[in-house]
């Protein structure tokens, strides 16, 4: 057990990306911080124009005032709520350096230069309180360098603390203590970063490039090196090394050009001269072509292009692609492989890597090489970077977004397998794995009793991966499904709570799916304690399901959208009203019908990134799930004496019009997604199901009651529709929206105003329902909103007709 610490005051000492990204995500996290950078040594024009001085103290604080500007107005934002930047205060390192001594911790963000970070240190020393935390978000530079000949309480509470950029989004944090370093400080900070800030948090050796990014890096350069020898383009490479193997859609080479190549060559040319016995030394050598990069500064989006080019051509923007060969732009190519084309049937991403290896093309020889020098790096690599394999695959999924790390992706392929596969290639695994293998265990991970085991090759035997017991993994528990169809699964969280879990493409809103909650509430309220709506996608879901939407209306099967319609009405009010409490538990993209089931829980546990919206408006709708209703019900329910009541309801209003959706679970609480003081947000996504399966049961524990319908719901008919009128005609006049944009705007508001009463009264759910119904119904008869959705299922684009 560690010494109990709290973190409520942070001081983060330099304001460039990674300063002012870190300061932002402890601000989201509800930290007060001092941003420091230092003084600026000449005025600009602005400040000789308003006749200021090096001695003001606006001037003195500019630069960390500029970029925490350039933070607040970052894309995509940084800040969970932009209000969340008032946390923040900014300083300088000249007269604000005094202000530590209050801080709980102080993180070093300068520049990668040793005599800069010591002169910190310096001053840090000086007026640090005993026993504040200090720690350096380096990437490169040794940690016990940075810690030697400071004091002993300063090395005892001193340690690398490593993120990854953008800091919101990529969720690896690497701890790196010294031997100096306090275990119980290790302890505390392997917590703090998952349940405090969100990150995946891996104890990493004081070694180059730490964990994330030696493996990760070797991978990129690896592929380098291979791209030419294998006859293969950019833009085939990156086909080869994004989605289809679970990595993010920016693969390899657009990462390069995201990240700066200058970046990326930074770090391999700093291992490459600090792992000279490195095996694999060589491949941290920048190839030819890189250098001519270099020398042309085409590094990335940063000099306009790098790997890719963005140009105007006849008006319309086209991607060109980097020829590695003559270092000239070409049009973009369509990448397509026969090896690819075999793993289109095949959704789960890990099962794909068997047949990828398989291949007898280009892809299949691109995937033997690469995956062969994986495995062998990453096994040589143990215990010099890491102790356990699984924080080797834990700092690479979480720094680099891979949705496996080379041990999962290992054991995917089969250990056996894969060291043929190996030595095929040349290459050979590190001797524990033939150890491991000898004792007649053949993969590195195993599940019991839903937790995740791993190959300790001290022990030579499984042992549990520590900190899983505030997680449930659903794929930990598929021996506990109780019901399936093509499109969910009803899964037995244990304690009496059973989960719904979608898994239809993009997990949207099917007749499958439909027909699995009613299924659940059926099993829950015969036989359980309780409902969680959760999934571990990477979506919770995108809404309805626009394809059977659209063939159902274009060949005008008027019935069965009516009964589609209320089917889905009838299974969000049994959300609300069943006898057992829903919790549910958004994530990702929660669109439309996902946004409306998300409504009617009795408690909603939303992960930090969760982007919700009713967004039914971009493709000629209005919300037909409840969610119209549900927006009128919660805009009557917060009136208060005194307020104007039509605005409140334009507010709404305008966030269903407008396609609001909300960037973060914070966000959703202000667009009136979530509900302040009964709905939650983690920060840790993987906590998420666990949390909401603890609300979930102890709201049957407290004694739940189902509430009753509402028949009490407050519209303001005419008083307002005439309103809403003026405000639709305006913009139509002034051409900030279509003719078809006005129609769905009217009936959007006809349903909010209560329909055609003649002044204020009171309605049920059931009036509100009937009315979103009808209005849904009759623009599915409308030319123009067919248009729209058929535009949005071809382009994934909003048309506007």
């Amino acid at each position: 057990m560690y010494m109990k610490r709290r973190i409520e005051k942070a001081v983060v000492i330099g304001s460039g990306i990674m300063g002012s990204g870190i300061a932002a995500q402890l601000a989201n996290t509800g930290v007060r911080v001092l941003l420091l950078d230092i003084v600026p040594r000449e005025l600009t024009d602005k400040e000789k124009a308003k006749g200021l001085t090096l001695d003001d103290k606006q001037v003195r604080n500019r630069i960390a005032t500029e970029n925490l500007q350039k933070a607040v107005k970052s894309k995509p934002a940084l800040f969970y709520v932009k209000d969340f930047a008032k946390r923040i205060e900014v300083g300088n390192t000249e007269d604000d350096m005094p202000r530590i001594a209050e801080a709980d911790w102080i993180i070093e963000v300068v520049p990668e230069r040793l005599d800069i970070k010591k002169s910190v240190f310096d001053q840090i020393e000086k007026y640090r309180k005993e026993g504040t935390i200090v720690s350096s978000n380096t990437s490169g530079i040794p940690i016990h360098l940075m810690s030697a000949g400071r004091s002993d309480d300063f090395k005892k509470h001193f340690l690398g603390t490593h993120f990854f950029n953008p800091v919101r989004y990529l969720r690896l944090m690497e701890i790196i203590p010294t031997k100096d370093t306090d275990t119980e400080l290790v302890n505390f900070f392997l917590e703090y970063g998952d349940k405090f800030l969100g990150k995946t948090t891996v104890v990493a050796k004081d070694t180059p490039a730490f964990i994330g990014n030696r493996i990760g890096v070797y991978g990129i350069m690896e592929i380098f090196h291979l791209i030419k020898e294998l006859g293969l383009t950019v833009e085939e490479v990156d086909k080869l090394t994004g989605p289809v193997i679970g990595r993010p859609k920016s693969a390899t080479f657009r990462t390069a050009d995201l990240v700066g190549l200058d970046t990326l060559a930074h770090v391999a040319t700093g291992l490459y001269e600090n792992v000279p016995n490195d095996e694999a030394h060589d491949i941290f050598k920048l190839p030819d072509f890189v250098q001519k990069m270099f020398e042309n500064k085409m590094l990335g989006d940063k000099t306009g292009g790098g790997f890719y080019k963005k140009i105007k051509k006849d008006g319309k923007k086209e991607i060109l692609a980097l020829d590695l060969n003559t270092l000239e732009y070409r049009p973009k190519e369509k990448a397509k492989f026969a090896t690819l084309a075999m793993t289109q049937s095949i959704d789960n991403v890990k099962d794909r890597f068997k047949v990828l290896v398989k291949g007898k093309d280009k892809a299949g020889e691109f995937y033997r090489k690469t995956f062969s020098g994986l495995f062998a790096y990453a096994s040589h690599r143990i215990p010099e970077i890491a102790d356990h394999l699984f924080q080797i695959d834990d700092a690479v999924e979480a720094g680099f977004g891979w949705k496996h790390g080379p041990f999962k992706i290992w054991d995917a392929i089969g250990v056996e397998k894969a060291i043929e596969m190996m030595k095929n290639e040349g290459k050979n695994p590190a001797s524990w794995v033939n150890d491991m293998l000898s004792k007649g265990i053949t993969s590195f991970y195993t599940v019991k009793d839903g937790a995740t085991y791993y190959y300790d090759i001290n022990k030579g035997d499984y042992e549990k991966i520590p900190g899983q017991d505030d997680y449930i993994y659903l794929d930990n528990y598929r021996g506990n499904t109780i019901w399936k169809n093509d499109d969910a699964s009803i899964i037995d969280l244990g304690d009496g709570i059973i989960d719904i879990e979608f898994h239809s493409k993009m997990n949207t809103l099917g007749v499958g799916v439909i027909q699995a909650i009613n299924k659940a509430i059926d099993l829950a309220e015969a036989k359980y304690n309780g409902l969680v709506i959760g999934n571990q996608g990477e979506q919770f879901s995108v809404g309805a399901n626009l394809a059977l939407v659209l063939m159902l209306a274009v060949e005008q099967e008027y019935d069965e959208l009516y009964m589609a319609v209320k089917t889905f009405q009838d299974t969000a009010m049994r959300v609300r009203y069943s006898s057992i409490p829903v919790v549910v538990a958004p994530h990702g993209m929660t669109f439309g019908g996902g946004c409306e089931i998300t409504l009617h829980a009795d408690k909603v546990v939303a992960a930090a990134e969760t982007y919700i919206g009713l967004v039914e408006f971009g493709v000629g709708l209005i919300p037909a799930g409840g969610g119209t209703k549900e927006f009128v019900l919660r805009t009557s329910d917060s009136l208060v004496k005194g307020d104007v009541e039509i605005n409140r309801y334009m507010e709404s209003f305008l966030t269903i019009a407008m396609a609001k959706v909300a960037t973060s679970g914070y966000e959703a609480f202000d667009l009136g997604f979530l509900k302040k003081g009964r709905d939650v947000v983690v920060l840790n996504k993987d906590r998420q199901i666990a949390t909401a399966k603890r609300y979930a049961l102890q709201m049957a524990n407290d004694g739940y009651v189902k509430p009753i319908k509402r028949n009490d719901i407050k519209v303001l008919g005419q008083d307002i529709l005439g309103y809403f009128s003026v405000g639709t005609d305006s913009m139509k006049a002034g051409r900030y929206i279509s003719e078809h944009d006005q129609k769905i705007a009217d009936k959007l508001a006809y349903v909010m105003a209560g329909g055609d009463l003649s002044g204020a009264g009171y309605v049920t759910e059931d009036y509100l329902i009937e009315l979103e119904r009808e209005a849904f119904l009759s623009l599915l008869t409308e030319r123009k909103t067919l248009e729209r959705i058929d535009h949005m299922l071809k382009t994934g684009k909003p048309l506007r007709n």
